[in-house]
């Protein structure tokens, strides 16, 4: 199977989003992670940014030796420069240079014309190349570049000495059908890109980060730009976890594969929401509380019988350390039972049927029902049980 290179930013553009600065201890903790995890690039940071983004890329090249680190630099001398001085010491550095190039960016933010762009990306490129073995190119805003034009980039980056090619979907604008249309494109103009790495970064303005890194997968693309978490400028990059998770349960069909560690993802997540502050919502797939969450008695059913009739991925395989059958008001009797079995009750079918009957009008009131709830209920239960029973005996 063809492998799909992970390319972790959640240190670089997740850190830019409002909210998610990372102090350098944190970013080596989180760095640390990400190497257990098995990403392939961690990008580090922005070096030009600031001072303490210098020192935090100095401090996860000093700490990362098994992974391939990343530094970020706009087209320009001074941040090329500043990269490189972040990137020395790193086993396996990477200089990672972009431009925009869609006519809005170049005319509007620039005030660039294209052939002033196309020389920037050649002597910026060769310069990169000169100085560091390994070189990335990213032309902001792919997406919205015109297709002829873009080609014309990508001639200029590789011409120049760059292997990897990035064409992102900056700001979450394109749909997947003309996204997987775009790499086909390209790869069709390069005569297969030998030799070149084509590269997918997708935003979820629209919602369609994981869904456009899929088709930039089926469009030939072979290196995927994610954050944990889905972290990022406003609404945020496509999410690792549901990437990776995406290509493990569909890799009959998709063939390819990733060299991720799923049973990573979920201690990945729990450590960026630690060091962020920032919790994932209870629904978010693969990671969010909820995920491996059952409340509804026919789901609980089918679980209890077989797991894969209600969960195509387990949650030991993504490092969740066990299912949640949650008792409320939907839940069924065949869940309660195992509950009750769980706390050391072993209820008749009359005293499953009267449980039953107070765990549901205790939901009805406050929603769940706690494992104190229940304790409280099957004591009252059972205790009903034993006084009978001693009354008997008498």
């Amino acid at each position: 199977m063809d492998n799909v290179q992970i390319f972790d930013t959640t240190l670089r553009d997740g850190e830019q989003s409002p909210g998610f600065s990372m102090t350098v201890a944190e970013k080596i903790r989180m760095a640390r992670q990400l190497e257990s995890l098995g990403v392939d690039v961690i990008e580090s940071g922005f070096p030009i940014a600031s001072a303490g983004d210098l020192e935090g890329v100095r401090a996860v090249c000093r700490e990362i030796r098994s992974c391939t680190v990343a530094a970020l630099a706009r087209t320009r001398r001074d941040d090329i420069d500043a990269a490189l001085e972040g990137l020395k010491g790193a086993a396996r550095p990477r200089l990672h240079t972009f431009l925009a190039t869609s006519d809005l960016h170049l005319h509007y933010k620039l005030h660039l014309t294209r052939e002033e762009c196309l020389e920037a990306i050649s002597s910026n490129v060769r310069y990169a190349r000169e100085h560091c073995a390994e070189v990335e190119f990213s032309a902001e805003d792919a997406s919205r570049t015109d297709i002829d034009f873009l080609n014309k980039v990508v001639d200029a980056a590789v011409r120049a000495g760059a292997t990897i090619i990035n064409l992102p979907d900056t700001v979450g604008y394109a749909v997947p059908e003309e996204y997987a249309a775009m790499f086909r494109r390209v790869i069709k103009h390069l005569n297969g890109a030998k030799g070149v790495t084509l590269s997918a970064h997708c935003h979820d303005d629209l919602g369609l980060g994981v869904a456009n890194s899929l088709a930039a997968v089926q469009g030939g693309a072979r290196q995927l730009e994610l954050t944990i978490n889905g972290i990022g400028e406003r609404a945020g990059n496509a999410a690792l976890e549901e990437v990776v998770v995406l290509l493990s349960v569909r890799q009959a069909t998709l063939g390819v594969t990733t060299n991720v560690h799923l049973n990573q993802l979920f201690a990945a997540s729990r450590l960026l929401t630690e060091i962020t502050g920032a919790p994932v919502a209870p629904n978010k797939a693969i990671v969010g509380a909820n995920a491996f969450a059952h409340e509804a008695g026919i789901h609980q059913d089918g679980i209890l019988k077989n797991p894969l009739t209600y969960e195509i991925i387990s949650p030991e395989a993504v490092g969740v350390p066990k299912r949640s059958m949650v008792l409320g008001k939907h839940s069924g009797r065949n869940a309660l039972r195992v509950a009750l079995v769980e706390i050391g009750y072993a209820p008749t079918r009359e005293e499953l049927d009267e449980c039953y009957r107070r765990v549901s009008a205790l939901a009805d009131e406050s929603k769940n029902v706690s494992t104190r709830d229940l304790l409280a209920i099957a004591h009252q239960v059972m205790r009903k049980r034993a006084g009978e029973t001693a009354v008997a005996a008498e």
